[in-house]
């Protein structure tokens, strides 16, 4: 697949020729029009858009040169990679490496990972790297985490973020591993797998607009429109009234199945033996036992996850005294042991 258009002038005919063959490649890949990561200089491969939107984002903001294996878009990590390093594999594995060893998996347990894991092997180096010479409080990884919290807390501008970060590699030692711009660390905290989607809503909570309803203006069951009115009492199109943040749960339990230790201890309730007659574990409960009898297939496979949801103060009705709209759901991974699945 040719990139040069990449480096192209986006006025040029290159350019506009490589971004239709880009939406092409994309949409044969993934099968999708509507649910693609945009690969713009601002969006980074964080938000998932239609091909329109993507198209705007790409002569608007310019494409991501550093972009260089479309892993995102279906092109194949093993391709990607072994076109763009040479790997030196470890015989004793290091702690990001598969397990394929270790729990038998074959090429097809991997499934789609959705990106490069070697792009995730370089976060965990991060987390082992200082963040300048000496410094042995922090890592570059948590040092740039707790910024970033400080600016979702305190709901800092990227370009404020983006100026803190430069006065912070300033005020730091030389040598110092601080990321220069915002640009920079979305890029690290991208490969952690904390992406989401944002979903529009109806303001009555009747529907998403996603699937059949994706291109709807007015929710078919209330008729309120789709976009958010101003003070004018003009409705701001193209402007949702309200949104959703989904955050999948899938990329984060493949990314568990990346590490040795991780993967041993979901299937730990497999290995275990309960000794006392106590239940000590949900493995030793009826409900989970009926579970294995229902659905045996699911059962004979230890490495299936069994979750529980869990919520506090949930009020959907507002039949409780609390007016609060926001509430804590948690979702636990059940395979683990006690002391890391009741943590």
């Amino acid at each position: 697949m040719d990139k040069s258009w990449m480096h192209s002038d986006r006025r040029s005919k290159a350019y506009e020729l490589g971004v239709e063959a880009f939406l092409n490649f994309s949409v044969e890949n993934l099968l999708t029009t509507t649910h693609i990561r945009c690969p713009c200089v601002k969006c980074v491969n964080l938000k998932l858009f239609g091909v329109g939107i993507i198209r705007d984002h790409l002569y608007f903001n310019g494409v991501d040169q550093s972009y260089k294996n479309w892993t995102f878009h279906g092109e194949p990590w093993e391709a990607a990679t072994n076109a763009s390093r040479n790997v030196e594999e470890d015989d004793d594995h290091s702690r990001y490496s598969f397990v394929s060893e270790e729990i038998e998996m074959d090429d097809n347990d991997f499934g789609d990972f959705g990106s490069d894991p070697y792009e995730f092997a370089n976060v965990i180096g991060d987390g082992d790297q200082p963040l300048y010479p000496g410094c042995r409080k922090y890592t570059k990884l948590s040092a740039l985490v707790k910024l970033y919290n400080l600016k979702a807390k305190y709901g800092m501008s990227d370009v404020c973020f983006t100026e803190l970060l430069i006065l912070q590699g300033d005020l730091l030692p030389e040598g110092n591993t601080i990321p220069a711009s915002m640009y920079e660390a979305k890029k690290t905290l991208c490969a952690l797998g904390l992406s989401y989607e944002k979903m529009h809503a109806c303001p009555n909570d009747c529907i998403l607009y996603r699937k059949e309803y994706e291109d709807l203006t007015h929710c078919p069951n209330c008729g309120i429109s789709r976009w958010k009115e101003g003070k004018d009492s003009i409705l701001k199109e193209g402007v949702p009234a309200k949104v959703v943040w989904y955050f999948p749960p899938i990329p984060r339990f493949k990314r568990m199945f990346r590490s040795h230790e991780t993967a041993k201890s979901l299937t730990w309730h497999a290995a275990r033996k309960s000794i006392d007659g106590y239940m000590s574990h949900p493995a030793d409960s009826p409900s989970w036992k009926l579970l294995d009898d229902k659905w045996p297939e699911f059962g004979n496979e230890p490495r299936n996850l069994r979750l529980t949801l869990s919520s506090d103060g949930f009020n959907p009705h507002s039949s409780l005294s609390s007016r609060y709209s926001c509430w804590p759901v948690i979702l636990v991974t059940y395979n683990l042991p006690p002391w890391l699945c009741m943590k």
